[in-house]
């Protein structure tokens, strides 16, 4: 039996990827291991939002050549589909496989794999770009891999690529434009991880929010999560990031159905509207503000999340001061943070390169990142310390230790069980305090 390493960098629609590329090889016979220095193939699932994730990337790459040299080491994902020709000439890597080639891979690893394998170096050759419109349903594993009791909530990936193109976003050029899975894919999909015990099924996409639109009759999310919450006996629905203008009335409803998780995000970038029309979003803060007011009154327990990026050319102190008050005066209860990161084709990397656009030093980004970071953490543990002494439902996670258990509350709050719990069970519990980033119950 092979032993595998895979790493996967980046969203939760990467995440996705991962999890079907894991069913796939523990079908063949594959053994997955959580240590790369046992791993005879190893599969980087890359991300290229940002400079800082590609160079990871590289770092992975060049910590299996010095520490496993003779593990073959094949990189995936956005990266892969940014700059394959880069990522060929680095030493170490055996295969370069873009997303296009995401539903062959483990057909590739399959048939590649073999100690006098000649291939070294070599790239596999991406299909005609034609091939990165379709999702290629893959062939579902009899069983979930062993590997997926650490994961607990599983992400069905359901909606790939996006059609908008925001002036500082690689995805619409690595992941293609957006389609839609099938209804009847989706839901079969779902009831597989049912039947493999998965309590909590998180829905995500490249862009979410546009599921169905480019199927027939145009359906709409809310109709999807309808159909899932009829025909599936999932414990709990989670969904992830969903762009603003597609939280429409009645997906803003679900979230007060018992089965839904009372979890939101809404990337907001920024709370400027001189910025985000640069950004080429397609909202004004108002419009943000007005949605954000609309989830919460909805859900009042909810956990309401935004990206934030830090440091976007031109963003001068008043638009960034803009963005703080936004988020200060409004119900969110946690941000990821990100600097600019200009991405190579994007509108943004051009104009910057035009002199058109001027860029904001590194210094002042940072600074802004950091404030951004220190008002989350402000946010979250006021959000937590809510919910002490309150009941809350939680799901829970694979333990590492005796003496405690993480879980996961439906509205994203970390919690501790003091004791050792089997994970995937759906319990109530009551918090009696916020120390160290989560909240801890008996």
């Amino acid at each position: 039996m092979a032993t595998y390493f895979l790493h996967t960098l980046g969203c939760r629609a990467n995440q996705a990827d991962g999890f079907e590329l894991e069913a796939e090889l523990a079908a063949a016979g594959w053994r997955r291991t959580a240590d790369w220095r046992e791993a005879e193939a190893a599969v980087l699932n890359t991300c290229s939002v940002t400079a800082a994730a590609e160079a990871e990337a590289r770092q992975w790459v060049r910590r299996l050549r010095r520490g496993r040299p003779e593990c073959r080491v094949m990189i995936t994902g956005c990266y892969a589909e940014r700059a394959a020709e880069e990522l060929k000439e680095l030493p170490g890597v055996d295969w370069v496989a873009g997303n296009r080639d995401k539903p062959r891979l483990a057909e590739y690893l399959l048939q590649a794999y073999a100690p006098s394998c000649q291939a070294a170096g070599e790239a596999w050759q991406a299909e005609a770009p034609g091939a990165l419109l379709q999702i290629q349903p893959r062939p579902p594993a009899a069983a979930a891999p062993a590997a997926e009791a650490e994961r607990t909530r599983p992400t069905l990936k359901v909606q790939e690529g996006c059609s908008l193109r925001c002036s500082f976003c690689i995805i619409p050029s690595t992941r293609g434009p957006g389609r839609s899975r099938s209804r009847e894919e989706v839901l079969a999909r779902a009831q597989r991880l049912v039947a493999q015990g998965y309590r909590e099924i998180v829905l995500s996409g490249i862009n979410l929010g546009h599921w169905g639109r480019d199927l027939a009759g145009q359906p709409r999310l809310a109709e999807l999560v309808e159909l899932l919450l009829e025909r599936t006996a999932a414990g709990r629905l989670r969904l992830s990031s969903i762009e603003t203008m597609d939280w429409d009335e009645r997906l803003i409803g679900l979230l007060a159905h018992p089965r839904v998780a009372r979890h939101a995000h809404v990337p907001l970038q920024s709370g400027s509207d001189a910025v985000l029309r640069r950004m080429h979003r397609r909202y004004h803060p108002e419009h943000y503000a007005e949605r954000i007011a609309r989830i919460h009154a909805a859900a009042p327990g909810a956990a309401i999340g935004a990206d934030v990026m830090a440091g976007f050319p031109g963003e001068s102190e008043q638009e960034f001061e803009d963005t703080l008050r936004l988020i200060e005066a409004l119900p969110l209860t946690y941000l990821h943070v990100f600097p600019f990161s200009a991405r190579p084709g994007t509108a943004a990397a051009e104009a910057l390169a035009s002199g058109r656009w001027a860029a904001t030093p590194e210094a002042v980004a940072r600074r802004r990142a950091r404030r951004l970071r220190e008002l989350s953490a402000r946010k979250q543990a006021a959000f937590a310390r809510g919910w002490i002494g309150r009941k809350l439902s939680v799901i829970t996670l694979a333990a590492a230790a005796a003496e405690e258990t993480p879980a996961l509350s439906d509205n994203y709050l970390k919690v501790g069980l003091r004791g050792r719990h089997a994970p995937q069970q759906m319990l109530e519990i009551v918090p009696q305090q916020w120390a160290s980033g989560r909240l801890l119950a008996g």
